[in-house]
C-alpha cells in the first residue's frame, strides 16, 4: 500500500470514529506499528489530526478531509450519482457546481455526454453547448480545455481544503446571475433540517449558488444522509432532487419525499 493510499485510509477511518489507536490501525491495514505512528506524526504535521498518546484524534465537529483524501471514497458510488445528476442537465443550460468530490464527477459526466462533447457543425455558428458557473477551481481548470463549454468562475479566496473560491469577491459575482440548474455537493444532508457543509464560508456561497438557480440538485452518497455538519447550507425547502446510492435508507427516501423532495437512488 502506498503512503498517500494509507493516508486516505488512516483519515477514512479517523473521520468515521473520531478516534483511532496505533495498534488498530496497524491491524486494519496491515502494516507496521512504527509505520502507523510516522504516518500519524506527518499528518498532525499537516494539521489534518491531532496527536495522543498511542493514537490520534480528529480536530473536532468541523473536521474536514482535504479533496485530495477524499478523492477515494465510496468512489463507485460517487461515479454513478454523477453520472445520474449530469443526465438532469440539458445542453445549453447554465449550470452551477460546487467545489467537492461528486460535483468534480459531475463535471467529468457532463464533458463526456455526447450531445455536449460532439463538435459543431461545419459553417455553424459555434455557441457553447454548455455553460458551467462553479468557485471550484480544479472543476475549472479540467472544463477549461473542453471548448463546447463555457466556463465563468467566480472570484474569492481559495481554500487549499476544497479548492473552492470563498468569501465577498465569490458572492458578488453570484448576485449577478442565474442558474438553470445548481448541483450541490454537501457534507451531509437532513430530511427535516436542510443541507450542510463543514466550513462556514462554503455553505454561504453553495446558498447563494442555490438560491440563483431554478432547480437544485444535491448529488451525495447515503452515508451523508440523515447527518448535520456545522454550517447549514440551505432549507431543504430548497432542494428539489437528491441524487444519492441504494444504500439509503426506505425510511429516509419516505421522509425526503414528504419533505417535498424527489429522491434518485443508482
Amino acid at each position: 500500500m502506498s503512503r498517500d493510499a494509507r493516508w486516505t485510509a488512516l483519515l477514512d477511518l479517523l473521520a468515521d470514529r473520531g478516534r483511532l489507536e496505533v495498534e488498530e490501525a496497524a491491524t486494519e491495514l496491515n502494516v507496521s506499528t512504527a509505520t502507523i505512528r510516522r504516518d500519524l506524526d506527518q499528518l498532525a504535521e499537516q494539521q489534518m489530526l491531532t496527536r495522543t498518546r498511542g493514537g490520534a484524534v480528529a480536530h473536532g465537529v468541523s473536521y474536514e478531509l482535504p479533496l485530495r483524501y477524499r478523492t477515494a471514497r465510496h468512489a463507485s458510488q460517487k461515479q454513478r450519482i454523477a453520472r445520474a445528476a449530469a443526465a438532469l442537465v440539458a445542453a445549453g443550460e447554465v449550470v452551477g457546481l460546487t467545489g467537492g468530490t461528486t460535483t468534480t464527477e459531475v463535471a467529468r459526466a457532463l464533458a463526456l455526454r455526447p450531445d455536449i462533447a460532439a463538435d459543431p457543425a461545419p459553417g455553424s455558428l459555434r455557441q457553447p453547448a454548455l455553460t458551467v458557473v462553479t468557485n471550484a477551481l480544479n472543476i475549472a481548470t479540467e472544463l477549461a480545455i473542453r471548448p463546447q463549454i463555457k466556463i465563468v468562475v467566480t472570484g474569492g479566496v481559495a481554500r487549499p481544503q476544497s479548492y473552492e473560491l470563498t468569501g465577498p469577491l465569490a458572492g458578488g459575482v453570484l448576485r449577478e446571475i442565474t442558474l438553470d440548474i445548481a448541483v450541490l455537493g454537501i457534507d451531509a444532508i437532513d430530511p427535516e433540517q436542510g443541507a450542510y457543509a463543514h466550513h462556514e464560508d462554503e455553505a454561504s456561497i453553495n446558498r447563494l449558488l442555490a438560491e440563483r438557480a431554478r432547480r437544485v440538485v444535491v448529488a451525495a452518497d447515503s452515508s451523508k444522509v440523515g447527518r448535520r455538519a456545522f454550517a447549514r447550507i440551505c432549507d431543504i425547502g430548497l432542494v428539489d432532487t437528491l441524487v444519492t446510492d441504494e444504500d439509503i435508507a426506505s425510511e429516509a427516501v419516505a421522509r425526503f419525499s414528504d419533505a417535498g423532495v424527489t429522491v434518485t437512488t443508482v
